[in-house]
């Protein structure tokens, strides 16, 4: 890798490194939380046009078996990149200007070329990864459908979340928020005009979802290629630098590993509830765009912990480093408490949105009610290995997640499951791991982790 090291021509301070926390923590946070809600509001939408305007079969497929395999591929990309932002931001904060440039041009080359290798993946695989699932035959016409499509935009897909990692690392979560929010808009759009109006079905669903990536895709292509910044994207200079790109993997192949083992242990949950009938699933697949409000906050939460760790630890601040975990985990608690509560108590009408079958509804009710009160559990769980990853420190907190929640949660539903069949036993898997690897991150961060040579404050 080049070592010569260009200080950066940016005018001004970086807030991120001298503002007030707090405020810099949220308004890194809102950015990005907001852009979260557009993203899943535009996934969203695919499930709730198809179950008004198909039927609940369509709902089924387009958010059950085929939204868990979409995870479980997208989730290596985007793990693996995750390396490239935690890089950037390091070299950004530290004010290393060319090797600013020389991992974003590694990461953008990258992206193509998984993108690639992820639409063939995609298209071939759907199939036979869905009869491995149990997928239901009433939905596997449209499940299949549904994934070849979506798997035919996996470039635009890619590009944009690597892009917008880039814009997210360099401190600038503003432009990612419009980005989304204009894909998300013209997904909505044409989610109607396929399938309310063309009769398109879930077809039009799919073509809708990656017509809009395709969108999201080229806006932010424009802003890199358009900045002054050292982020600058110029086509010419694309290319993979082998040391760049082992180091970026080295932090990001850990999250990979990690997403690909919670999106394997998805894959067997989805299986056991394929099992159930297709009211369970759309019941299963309603709940889960209505959880993903709260992941999308907490998700925000540390990405932003992340990106302000990275740049504040490349910068060699070590005490804001500490004081802005243990206020975004506060933060983190506080969401946690009043998303569960509404949830809880208004998380019915919700389900309105996406289906008026009464059996599909009282299911969903059930899941929603026994889950939404124990998210507070997770909240450790994510600032910690938000924090974590800022400094390059992604190993560990994978084995903690693997053990912890997959390793564990497999071993449930394989051994409990059986024993005492239904939805309860399934999901309760959830809170069970949340709170066994909550204990893990907590030891681990607070006696063992490299921060602990830095330490200040106790966190625990």
């Amino acid at each position: 890798m080049n070592r010569n090291t260009k200080t950066l021509d940016a005018p001004g301070h970086n807030q991120i490194t001298e503002g007030v926390i707090w405020k810099q923590l949220l308004l890194f946070f809102f950015p990005i939380l907001f852009g979260t809600f557009f993203q899943q509001l535009y996934n969203t939408a695919d499930a709730i046009v198809v179950g008004r305007f198909v039927g609940k079969e369509a709902l089924a497929a387009v958010g059950g078996p085929t939204g868990t395999l979409i995870n479980l591929l997208i989730g290596i990309f985007v793990g693996l990149s995750s390396g490239a932002g935690v890089i950037i931001s390091q070299f950004y904060g530290a004010k290393k200007e060319s090797q600013v440039s020389l991992a974003v041009h590694t990461a953008a080359a990258f992206s193509l070329i998984g993108g690639i290798v992820l639409m063939f993946v995609g298209f071939f695989l759907a199939p036979s990864a869905l009869r491995a699932m149990g997928t239901p035959d009433d939905i596997m016409d449209y499940s299949v459908l549904y994934l070849r499509i979506y798997f035919l935009g996996a470039i635009p897909n890619l590009f944009y979340n690597m892009g917008a990692g880039i814009l997210r690392a360099a401190g600038n979560s503003r432009h990612p928020l419009y980005f989304l929010i204009a894909s998300c808009f013209t997904n909505i759009v044409l989610d109607l005009v396929f399938v309310v109006s063309f009769h398109m079905g879930v077809a039009g669903a799919a073509a809708a979802t990656i017509m809009s990536q395709f969108v999201s895709a080229v806006l932010v292509a424009r802003v890199l290629a358009r900045t002054n910044q050292s982020y600058r994207l110029k086509i010419k200079n694309m290319g993979i630098d082998r040391e760049m790109l082992k180091q970026m993997t080295r932090i990001g192949f850990p999250a990979a590993l990690q997403s690909v083992m919670y999106s394997s242990s998805n894959v067997i949950i989805q299986a056991a509830v394929n099992s159930l009938g297709t009211d369970t699933i759309a019941a299963w697949t309603a709940y889960s765009k209505i959880d993903s409000i709260f992941w999308m906050i907490i998700s925000a939460f540390g990405i932003a912990v992340t990106t302000f760790v990275g740049q504040n630890y490349g910068a060699g601040k070590k005490d804001r480093v500490y004081k802005g975990i243990r206020i975004c985990m506060i933060m983190g608690f506080i969401s946690a408490f009043v998303l569960s509560f509404f949830l809880y108590y208004f998380g019915s009408y919700i389900y309105l949105l996406f289906t008026n079958d009464r059996d599909v509804i009282e299911k969903g009710m059930e899941i929603l009610r026994f889950l939404s009160p124990a998210f507070f559990t997770y909240v450790c769980i994510e600032i910690y290995s938000g924090s974590l990853r800022g400094i390059g420190d992604s190993w560990i907190p994978m084995i903690i997640t693997a053990l912890g929640i997959c390793g564990l949660r497999v071993f449930w539903i394989l051994v409990a499951v059986p024993i005492r069949p239904g939805i309860r036993t399934l999901i309760f898997s959830y809170p069970l791991t949340w709170v066994i690897t909550s204990v893990l991150f907590i030891v681990y961060f607070n006696w063992f982790s490299p921060l602990k040579r830095l330490r200040l404050p106790h966190l625990g």
